[in-house]
């Protein structure tokens, strides 16, 4: 019999903090990767006073299994003429693949990753090795 481990949970609260107590670069725009990136980037856009726009780039299912052998880009996303430094934003990196594929559609910018878990220049959570349940995931 296998037995699954329950998903840690993480309140709003305890992120809004981690953010307060991030220091987060100057940045132009923030880019939340879709879906999963949403919400991060929201806060973090609200946090800075910064402008944001969501790339919607799938890579993973709603289990985080890969349904595409690469990211998939399914809307249209263009930056707002002027833009030079972007925060690029997602929930969870596991491979990177998602960032590296995101990276490529904001030519001539200088990005900084920013992750609530996994690798990205900035890891809200760095020691969290978990599945987490996040506040705005509905429980599986």
């Amino acid at each position: 019999m296998t037995t699954v481990s329950p998903l840690q949970s993480i309140a709003f609260e305890t992120i809004g903090e981690a953010l307060r107590n991030t220091e987060l670069p100057a940045t132009d725009l923030v880019v939340g990767i879709g879906s999963g990136g949403v919400v991060p980037a929201v806060l973090a856009a609200y946090e800075l006073g910064t402008p944001m726009r969501v790339l919607w780039l799938n890579y993973r299912g709603i289990d985080n299994v890969p349904i595409h052998p690469i990211p998939q880009l399914s809307q249209p996303f263009s930056l707002p003429p002027g833009t030079k430094r972007v925060l690029l934003v997602d929930d969870v990196v596991v491979s990177g693949k998602t960032l590296e594929a995101a990276g490529k559609l904001l030519p001539q910018t200088e990005i900084t990753t920013m992750a609530l878990k996994g690798k990205a220049d900035i890891v809200l959570f760095p020691d969290i090795q978990s599945c987490v349940q996040w506040p705005w995931n509905p429980i599986r």
